[in-house]
């Protein structure tokens, strides 16, 4: 059970701040992580401090509208400068605090250093293909706005065969069911990389009507 003071802090003091992030990165992305943390938490009965689990999640993007190259460093760093965090939280327990955020990026070379890093890391990968298409089209309007359609949809397609593809360097570190099955139906979508894009376009076009 997460403190209810923390909960409101984080609620009324930190969430807001992702309205400064682009959409793939705002405020319902950090919420789906958090969601996706306590999932897995509870799927592999892991035993973890939840109120740990709870603020890595809500802070591991904070300073992507900052740096989103080393969004993970700022978003780091910006935690470990919150002075309010010292009244929930041991010195020791924030520094494995901003070690998982440090640690979470998918791309990362190497492991999360804690089971809190291996957490987040996990949660913050998409469990849906629709996610996937609406993340990587509104990504890429946003950092190249004069790019057509079908160039981000070519985008779209080539990243998400390089992350979630037969080789792909998405990791995950738990029992999964729903990740699991994710990565099975966008890996058969990878395959044919025309029903990729015509199943994107559809997907973008209707959210449009």
């Amino acid at each position: 059970m997460v403190n209810e003071n923390l909960k409101k802090y984080v609620e009324n003091e930190i969430l807001p701040e992702y309205q400064k992030n682009e959409e793939a990165h705002g405020r319902s992305h950090i919420e789906y992580v958090i969601k996706r943390s306590f999932e897995l938490v509870k799927e592999n009965q892991l035993s973890v401090d939840e109120n740990m689990v709870y603020l890595i999640a809500a802070y591991h993007d904070i300073g992507h509208h900052i740096d989103r190259k080393n969004h993970e460093k700022v978003s780091a760093e910006i935690m470990e400068k919150d002075q309010n965090l010292i009244q929930f939280f041991h010195p020791e327990q924030l520094q494995i605090i901003k070690e998982a955020i440090e640690d979470h990026r998918a791309s990362a070379e190497e492991e999360p250093r804690s089971i809190y890093g291996k957490i987040v890391s996990s949660a913050d990968r998409n469990s849906s293909i629709e996610q996937c298409f609406e993340r990587t089209y509104s990504y890429g309007k946003k950092h190249t706005p004069e790019a057509s359609d079908q160039e981000l949809y070519e985008r779209a397609y080539e990243v998400l065969k390089k992350k979630f593809g037969k080789d792909g360097y998405a990791k995950f570190f738990f029992k999964d069911e729903t990740y699991e099955k994710f990565l099975k139906d966008i890996r058969e979508l990878l395959e044919d990389k025309e029903k990729f894009i015509a199943c994107q376009k559809a997907y973008i076009e209707s959210k449009r009507n």
